[in-house]
């Protein structure tokens, strides 16, 4: 027996942000910026280990580009 669709278009909607982000992704050299700060990046020995370079310069960009205060990107996320 094969499941009967109900109709219901349930794809994500192409909003102006989701298309600034997708342009942005396209743009932003990743590769080189996380090989830019990761010298600088802090090795924890003990104790919880640090996020990932690339994770936390994508919330940084996202904080600048759509002027979000740290608690407002803590609650996007």
């Amino acid at each position: 027996m094969k499941q009967v669709s109900l109709g219901l278009n349930l794809s994500t909607k192409k909003t102006r942000k989701r298309e600034f982000l997708e342009q942005m992704n396209k743009v932003v050299p990743w590769d080189v910026l996380v090989g830019v700060v990761e010298p600088h990046w802090p090795k924890s020995k003990t104790g919880r280990p640090p996020f990932a370079i690339e994770t936390m310069l994508r919330i940084h960009y996202l904080q600048q580009w759509f002027g979000l205060s740290d608690p407002a990107m803590e609650e996007a996320l």
